[in-house]
């Protein structure tokens, strides 16, 4: 994507991109049961609409952030679907899972460092690395996280409650470390993407409950508050710097 297009990583990223974790594991949930989709034919129309919003963000020289955030939302729905094809539908076990989707992300982390952001890295320090690795890496830290969330739910016994009381101080905690540089750093910055993933699908999963929201409502709840986020609270110009992916 073009840096004008681009957020800058600070307090608004991150609590947009904690929102939008939650927002997108509802929406995964609503394509898959409401829409009557499953966890499978809703991964076409997803895949075609991430082709169109990064076809379109490339005709655009305006300066706005819309693609980018609307690529992370299809995303994160397509990865709660495939998260739940993965441990559901097939009933695979699910620290097997999270063992192999990590294995993959180490594996896409180091073939887009090896092969695009070292060699953008040399000419830029301030791109975030929003190409076909960005997104690859992207989905399968959205897929683990959602599937870590289900672990914690309902391997450990914990329901949806438990899970989101047992994950999110540990975003919170990444948070205040993280704050005055790692999260500037690869590992750091993608360790914390996984653990906003696992965080927001255990709160979504508890907000769309039959005893608080219900999927629909909370969908559109979660939904306004992610856009209207966005809209409120502008990035200072002292904020308006891009993400950097270095090791």
């Amino acid at each position: 994507m073009q840096p004008n297009h681009l957020p800058a990583l600070g307090a608004r990223y991150w609590s947009a991109l904690c929102v939008a974790s939650i927002f997108g594991a509802n929406m995964g949930d609503l394509f898959a049961r409401n829409l009557g989709l499953g966890h499978v034919a809703g991964l076409p129309f997803l895949a075609a609409a991430l082709a169109i919003v990064i076809t379109a963000e490339r005709f655009d020289r305006m300066r706005h952030q819309s693609y980018y955030w609307l690529a992370i939302i299809i995303v994160r729905t397509a990865a709660t679907n495939f998260a739940d094809f993965a441990a559901g539908d097939l009933k695979l076990p699910r620290i097997w899972v999270m063992a192999a989707l990590t294995i993959l992300l180490v594996a896409a982390l180091w073939l887009s460092w090896q092969f695009a952001w070292r060699w953008l890295a040399n000419k830029t320090d301030d791109v975030l690395r929003a190409d076909l690795g960005y997104w690859v890496c992207m989905f399968i830290a959205g897929t683990l996280g959602t599937v870590i969330g289900d672990f914690c739910s309902h391997n450990m016994r914990l329901d949806d409650a438990g899970a989101a009381m047992l994950l999110s101080p540990i975003v919170a905690v990444l948070f205040l470390i993280g704050r005055r540089g790692p999260l500037l750093l690869l590992p750091f910055y993608w360790l914390t993407v996984v653990a906003i993933r696992a965080a927001g699908t255990a709160v979504g999963d508890l907000l769309s409950g039959r005893n608080l929201l219900g999927l629909s409502l909370s969908t559109a709840v979660t939904g306004i508050l992610f856009v209207a986020l966005l809209v409120i609270w502008k990035e200072s110009a002292k904020t308006e710097r891009a993400v950097v992916v270095a090791p």
